[in-house]
């Protein structure tokens, strides 16, 4: 690819992720080619379909969030890099409408443009699970399946207007479910700490 289209990619890939924020997967190809200040004909070039555009968007998410697993998994604090990374998940569910019914699509399906990526990020949520599981600050009973199951349905529950308001609620209850108290140390510290303080289980 030439440096120009290139660059002319990436500028709708950026703008494209924006409208697609606001309006979900179902956002209009003539919105985001109007708002990129391109053609139609432009965008239809590099995207043919609107799934190939929602499919390129969010390989590059999915690839993001692989490599902040890896810098997660040098953390010296296993549980509280595992409360983050599944914090990273729900921000990236939230800011992709319909997302968790497509990667559920493409964990079967090989030949799915989304296959790859899944299963990169399946494989670090695995890892990260094991690592917490080895200090013993996560429950011994589960793998990275279960965790990956809990993370997609807290994503697609969290897709549901009548959900939104309770997610950090619903994501503290959860990340409870998952870790121990060893050493003493509070589910919800371990939580506060990752920066994002839940909702009190009373509320």
């Amino acid at each position: 690819m030439r440096a120009d289209a290139r660059k002319n990619y990436s500028h709708i890939l950026s703008v494209a992720r924006d409208v697609v924020t606001e309006h979900g997967i179902d956002a209009s190809m003539r919105d985001i080619a109007r708002r990129a200040g391109v053609g139609l004909a432009t965008l239809l070039r590099h995207f043919p379909t609107r799934e190939a555009l929602f499919e390129a968007l969010l390989c590059t998410s999915l690839d993001a969030l692989t490599q902040k697993a890896d810098e997660l998994e040098t953390s010296d604090s296993p549980d509280k890099a595992l409360v983050s990374w599944f914090r990273e998940w729900l921000v990236f569910a939230q800011s992709n409408r319909g997302v968790v019914a497509l990667m559920a699509a493409a964990h079967t399906n090989p030949d799915s443009a989304l296959y790859a990526s899944y299963a990169a990020v399946h494989s670090a949520s695995a890892r990260l699970l094991l690592r917490a599981q080895a200090e013993g600050t996560a429950r011994p009973d589960m793998n990275g399946d279960d965790l990956f199951g809990l993370m997609s349905a807290l994503g697609w529950l969290v897709d549901l207007p009548s959900f939104t308001p309770r997610a950090d609620h619903l994501f503290h209850i959860i990340a409870s479910a998952i870790l121990t108290n060893k050493f003493g140390n509070d589910v919800k510290q371990a939580t506060c700490s990752a920066g994002h303080p839940p909702q009190s289980l009373d509320e």
